[in-house]
C-alpha cells in the first residue's frame, strides 16, 4: 500500500478558517425591495448574498464578523461590518461613502476579506467643513452616529447624518491600531481643528486713560432737573381737587453747594460720615428744675393736734 500526500506542505490552520471571495458592488439605493433602506447609508456595515453566511457558518469565524474590503485597481482598502444577508448572489451592497472612500463605480469589483481587529481606545476625527461648529454637543452627536458602525480605518472619510444634513469627517488617528473594531469599547474621541476653519482675529486695544473734568456749574442745574421726586398732584377718590395745587419751585444755582472732598481717603478703607447736629446748651433754670427722687412733702389723714380728753 502506498500513500500519496498532494502538498508537500499543510496548509495552515488560521487560512483554513478565512473568508475570502470576491463581489460585484452597488450603492444601497440600487438594493430592490419597497422596504426604504437608508439606514444602510447611516453606518458602516454592509449587505452580503446568503451564501456568504452559508460559508461563514462552516468556519470557525470570530465574532462580531468583520471584513476587510479591498479594491486592487486602486490599492484602496477599509473595514466594515455585515448587517444582513439578503443581497442576490455575487453581490454586495455598500454605502456610498464607503464606496467612495474605494474609489469604486457601480458594478466595479470587491475582494471581501475576514479579519480580526483589536477593540479601539483612542480615536481622532477632523470635521471636512466648519459648519459641524454649530452643532451644541458634537461627541454626543458623533458617540450617537458610531453605534451604527462596526470599526474604524485611518484614514478613510465617514458620513454622519443629523438634522437632516450629512457631516464628513476624516478618520486622522486611530489606537491601537491603524484599523479598530468600537463593538462595545470604551474609546476617547478627539477633534482636530475642521477643514477651512480660520480662527478669529483677536485685536487689543490700548487702555484709556481716565481724565478728571470738572463740569460747568451752569449744567448742575440741567442735572438736578431731570428727575425730581413727589412733585406731582395727587387725586382723590370723590373727585374733589385740593384747595392748593403744589408747583415744582426751581432751583436757583446758587444754592447748590459741592461737598467738601475727603483728603486723607484710602485705597480699600470706607469712612462713614454723619451730620451730627450741636445739642442746644442747658441753662441754670433748666439744672435747677432736674428731677430729684424723693423729694416731696407727705400728706397725713389725721389732722395734727393734740388728742381729745
Amino acid at each position: 500500500m502506498f500513500s500519496f500526500n498532494m502538498f508537500d506542505h499543510p496548509i495552515p490552520r488560521a487560512f483554513q478558517n478565512r473568508f475570502s471571495t470576491q463581489y460585484r458592488c452597488y450603492s444601497v439605493s440600487m438594493l430592490a425591495g419597497p422596504n426604504d433602506r437608508s439606514d444602510v447609508e447611516k453606518g458602516g456595515k454592509i449587505i452580503m448574498p446568503p451564501s456568504a453566511l452559508d460559508q461563514l457558518s462552516r468556519l470557525n469565524i470570530t465574532y462580531p464578523m468583520l471584513f476587510k474590503l479591498t479594491n486592487k485597481n486602486s490599492d484602496r482598502m477599509t473595514h466594515c461590518g455585515v448587517l444582513e444577508f439578503v443581497a442576490d448572489e455575487g453581490i454586495c451592497y455598500l454605502p456610498h461613502w464607503m464606496m467612495q472612500n474605494l474609489l469604486l463605480e457601480e458594478g466595479g469589483l470587491v475582494q471581501v476579506e475576514s479579519v480580526n481587529l483589536m477593540v479601539a481606545t483612542y480615536s481622532k476625527f477632523q470635521p471636512q467643513s466648519p459648519d459641524f461648529l454649530d452643532i451644541t454637543n458634537p461627541k454626543a452627536v458623533l458617540e450617537n452616529a458610531l453605534r451604527n458602525f462596526a470599526c474604524l480605518t485611518t484614514g478613510d472619510v465617514i458620513a454622519i447624518n443629523y438634522n437632516e444634513k450629512i457631516y464628513e469627517l476624516r478618520v486622522m488617528e486611530t489606537k491601537p491600531d491603524k484599523a479598530v473594531s468600537i463593538i462595545e469599547c470604551d474609546m476617547n474621541v478627539d477633534f482636530d481643528a475642521p477643514l477651512g476653519y480660520k480662527e478669529p482675529e483677536r485685536r487689543y486695544k490700548a487702555p484709556e486713560e481716565p481724565t478728571e473734568e470738572e463740569g460747568d456749574p451752569s449744567t448742575w442745574t440741567d442735572m438736578d432737573m431731570r428727575f425730581r421726586a413727589f412733585t406731582g398732584s395727587g387725586n382723590r377718590l370723590d373727585g374733589k381737587k385740593k384747595g392748593i395745587e403744589p408747583s415744582p419751585v426751581p432751583i436757583d444755582p446758587s444754592d447748590i453747594k459741592r461737598g467738601i472732598p475727603n483728603y486723607e481717603y484710602k485705597v480699600g478703607r470706607i469712612t462713614f460720615i454723619r451730620n451730627s447736629r450741636p445739642q442746644p446748651r442747658k441753662t441754670t433754670e433748666d439744672e435747677d428744675s432736674e428731677f430729684i427722687a424723693f423729694s416731696g412733702e407727705g400728706q397725713s389723714l389725721r389732722k395734727k393736734g393734740g388728742r381729745k380728753p
